[in-house]
């Protein structure tokens, strides 16, 4: 009965692994079937090639762009294609003046929208808000009713900013038809119209804004989760919280003060006056106008309202990459080939193909038939690893470059690593004369150590290497970490409970000569010896030395197999062996 449970664990967890690449496989089957995803992982830009767009940048006001600023730019541009989701984009200057962005396949119309957006981004409270299409001509309201101005405005909110042809501006215009021409950057101390373009969840808006209150530089952060009910608890509603600095926090204040005020004469209802809203926008288009439902004074607001996990990422990245003070413009835009090509690709899978056939000829010679396990194991790691890489392309569009690769060929011999040490450790318990299920078991405690140790310091190498690289370096790194990841899936539900399985079989558990186990050949001492006698510490120099002239490469195998420990009693037990030897000679 002792056998039986770890046998009924092994299953088990054989039977869990199972389940794990059956779901993965699901998954990216589901995916392929929608249109959506592929059996094969997306290429980075060295090996499929894409669109490389240079972008001419414009400093607000007018003025040279500087080195710093520039620098900002490629800064921000790689915040934002990361952000998006693109991995693997190449963003360098060009001349000093240009940057060029070189992006795998063909960037989506929201990545190049993103890339072109510049940091013009800024607060505007609403002074008025109507249907996005125009007033028809004979509904226009005539020149005499139109609103006229009665004294300075008093503040951003003061609807004395609305002059006749403001409001005339405002009737006009169309948000269901804008314009694709590039306007003119508005004047941050004047008033606005503009529009907040049509979505999934509500039509086209335009907006009387007033002038920029707080500024896009004043933004700290922001984020994106799940909003909390009054209770604490999780609802199903998405939020994005924005972070203001010092300055910010202060300003966000006073106009929160302010518009809080509409809100409460409005009857706190959400149709309530439009001066209680505060106006996001960028590029001088309304992105979002969140009601102000309180007066914020710790600068943390959080936006509310119909959000989709998607729609609440794209506010959350312009908010945190819209910090930049320069526009751009897409000089030109063309497809370019790999820079590298096919042929590396496949020379790097024809070395990856090379090592792996040398791991199993040498997994082969030197452990026999449970190199076999070695074998098994390492297609598992690959099959997990090819899964999440073609998972992590549809979802989270990465793209496997070629240092990627270069980081899956390097796991494989640290994949292959964690089995020699276990497989080492299961025969030095057999060298000292247990049978095989607990040698399976005692071998396991301790090589798990190990292994983890091991893969620790492979992930954190990787986690550091990652986070301080940038382009094709992160490549490596990533897939170095996802390798570790699932070569610990691997040795744990795989590895030791195939073993576990194997060590109750007659041709493992009876040392069968080709099962790489054999006990005689690994110069193994057993326990009972026969006739009354039991192994004694002594004995296993003694059975050595004996075994030396019958079998000098099993011996010496043995001998090498031997721990500094063991090497050293065994010195001292020769040396004793030979005293007590001498002294008898002596007395007789």
């Amino acid at each position: 009965m002792a056998r039986t449970g770890p046998k009924n664990t092994a299953l088990r967890v054989l039977v869990w692994l199972g389940v794990i690449l059956a779901v993965l496989t699901a998954v990216l089957a589901g995916g392929t079937m929608a249109g959506q995803a592929s059996w094969t992982p997306k290429l980075a830009l060295d090996l499929e090639g894409g669109t490389q767009m240079i972008l001419a940048p414009k400093v607000e006001g007018g003025s040279d762009i500087t080195e710093e600023q520039l620098n900002q730019a490629v800064a921000i541009i790689r915040q934002r294609v990361d952000g998006s989701g693109v991995a693997e984009a190449e963003i360098s200057t060009q001349s000093g003046r240009n940057v060029v962005v070189s992006l795998p396949g063909t960037p989506s119309k929201e990545t190049r929208a993103l890339i072109q957006a510049s940091a013009d981004m800024n607060f505007r409270p609403v002074l008025q808000a109507g249907p996005g299409a125009p007033v028809p001509a004979e509904s226009l309201t005539p020149d005499d009713q139109l609103p006229q101005p009665t004294a300075e405005p008093a503040n951003g909110s003061d609807v004395n900013w609305i002059t006749p042809e403001i409001y005339k501006k405002f009737e006009t215009l169309d948000c269901d038809n804008p314009s694709q021409d590039k306007q003119e950057r508005s004047d941050p101390a004047q008033p606005l119209v503009t529009c907040e373009p049509a979505s999934a969840n509500s039509p086209a808006i335009k907006y009387i804004l007033g002038p920029v209150e707080v500024r896009g530089a004043d933004i700290a952060g922001s984020s994106f989760q799940l909003q909390r009910g009054a209770q604490g608890a999780v609802t199903n509603e998405w939020a994005v919280n924005i972070q203001f600095n010092e300055e910010g926090t202060a300003k966000f204040k006073e106009v929160t003060e302010r518009l809080y005020q509409f809100y409460i004469a409005g009857g706190g209802q959400s149709g309530s006056d439009p001066k209680s809203q505060f106006a996001i926008v960028l590029d001088d288009q309304v992105i979002s106008a969140p009601r102000s439902l309180a007066v914020i004074t710790d600068g943390r607001p959080q936006i509310t309202g119909g959000f989709t996990e998607e729609s609440a990422k794209a506010l959350s990245d312009q908010l945190r990459f819209g910090a930049l003070p320069i526009s751009f413009e897409i000089q030109s835009e063309q497809q370019i080939s790999a820079t590298l090509g096919g042929e590396q690709l496949r020379m790097g899978m024809l070395a990856g193909l090379i090592g792996l056939l040398l791991v199993v000829v040498y997994s082969l010679i030197q452990y026999r038939a449970l190199g076999l396990v070695t074998v098994a194991s390492l297609v598992m790691a690959g099959a997990l690893t090819y899964l999440a890489i073609a998972i992590l392309g549809w979802t989270e569009n990465y793209r496997l470059s070629l240092a990627g690769v270069a980081g899956i060929i390097v796991a494989i011999g640290q994949t292959a690593d964690s089995f020699i040490v276990y497989f080492e450790r299961i025969r030095d318990e057999l060298r000292e004369g247990r049978g095989l299920v607990s040698a399976v078991e005692n071998g396991w405690k301790r090589a798990k150590r190990t292994v983890l140790a091991s893969k620790a310091v492979n992930l954190l190498a990787a986690l550091v290497l990652y986070f301080v690289a940038v382009g094709n370096v992160r490549g490596f790194a990533f897939t170095l970490g996802l390798t570790a990841i699932a070569d610990l899936i691997v040795v744990f539900m795989f590895t030791h409970p195939t073993l576990q399985l194997l060590a109750r079989t007659k041709f493992f558990g009876e040392g069968h000569p080709l099962s790489g186990l054999d006990p005689k050949s690994l110069g193994a001492v057993p326990l009972y010896r026969g006739a009354g006698r039991f192994r004694t510490p002594a004995d296993k120099p003694a059975a050595v030395a004996a075994l030396r002239a019958k079998n000098t490469g099993a011996t010496a195998e043995a001998e090498r197999r031997m721990t500094i420990a063991e090497r050293r009693l065994a010195e001292r037990q020769e040396q004793l062996a030979g005293s007590s030897k001498s002294a008898s000679k002596e007395g007789n």
